[in-house]
């Protein structure tokens, strides 16, 4: 049964005389720092000599290399993209995760696919904020938050979940929510997600829907504006009133046109593919897949983004955005 935590049900004394260390100052890592720094939370962070150190010392955070945070911390967020995770682990992390500790994630892919092992003698805990970084902050300064998800994979301490609800609170997760579910699930629901729906499902039906208007002789411009600009509207109505509330907010000739298409667009035959993209992640054969990727230097993926970059969908978008002042920002 699904648990939700809020601010009431979480005490910012299972991390008082703790040191937490970020690893990791990215989107999220900057977002993590100031919230939990700003909540009373001591932070360093831990970072390779350049710019994301120079950063987190401009921001007032002590920073250290990430040998010396993690050796430093009692507990540590590893907010690092799933691909150097592993590398960065065995080599700077690990030596430091002595008992008692706890290791972070905001995403399960590491541990799930077994590619960090921690030690059995420390907490293993996931905040997975589900907002980007700079959400994260811009919420918890207006006195709200974005909601996250929890989880302990390993309780070696008896304490991981009121470690773990404690760093939700300092992130100001909780008060939107703290739900709570696995790694596993989350994982595996977060790759499916990306694959089938919010980034390879839907650029995909934009570009269908693109390539469709101008081979039959419409204007490249128009094509835009109508299958991928318009799109914003209607993500932006769904994620504010629901699927049926979205439908409240249009024509009624276009919701009678989408409850009467959409059936024919996405078929038993694109359900049926998205059961077998399903079955690739939880098998773990999507993930050997990219780490292999990663191991070879790329050659698929660099060779996929330039294909992207050269659609005419994107080099269309690239001037009418120049229109766009509002898009500049």
């Amino acid at each position: 049964m699904t648990t939700m935590y809020y601010e009431k049900d979480a005490n910012l004394d299972a991390l008082t005389g703790k040191k937490v260390a970020i690893i990791g100052y990215g989107n999220q890592g900057r977002s993590h720092a100031a919230n939990l720094a700003d909540s009373g939370v001591d932070v360093i962070v831990g970072a390779r000599s350049g710019k994301s150190w120079d950063e987190a010392a401009a921001a007032g955070h002590t920073v250290m290399s990430v040998a010396d945070a993690a050796a430093a911390a009692d507990a540590v967020m590893i907010l690092l993209p799933d691909e150097f995770q592993k590398d960065i682990y065995d080599a700077e992390i690990a030596p430091g995760m002595t008992t008692g500790k706890a290791l972070f994630f905001a995403h399960g892919f590491n541990i799930v696919f077994k590619q960090i092992v921690p030690p059995a003698d420390v907490d293993v805990i996931m905040i997975a904020p589900k907002g980007p970084g700079f959400l994260v902050r811009e919420t918890y300064l207006e006195g709200k938050g974005v909601p996250a998800l929890i989880a302990v994979e390993q309780d070696a301490t008896g304490n991981a979940l009121e470690i773990g609800k404690a760093y939700g609170k300092a992130l100001g997760a909780t008060r939107g929510g703290l739900l709570t579910t696995t790694f596993r699930e989350e994982t595996e629901t977060d790759l499916f997600g990306e694959q089938a729906v919010l980034c390879g499902g839907a650029s995909e039906l934009i570009i269908a829907g693109f390539d469709t208007l101008v081979k039959a002789g419409y204007q490249p411009e128009i094509a835009y504006f109508e299958c991928l600009h318009e799109l914003k509207l209607i993500t932006d109505l769904i994620q504010n009133h629901g699927i049926s509330g979205m439908w409240t907010f249009v024509s009624n000739t276009a919701e009678y046109g989408g409850l009467s298409r959409r059936k024919r667009l996405i078929t038993d035959a694109t359900r049926a593919e998205m059961t077998k993209i399903l079955g690739e992640i939880q098998s773990g054969e999507f993930a050997d897949e990219w780490l292999k990727e990663n191991a070879a230097g790329r050659p698929n993926f660099n060779r996929m983004e330039e294909e992207e970059r050269e659609l005419k969908i994107e080099k269309v978008g690239r001037e009418l955005r120049k229109m766009m002042s509002w898009l500049q920002k």
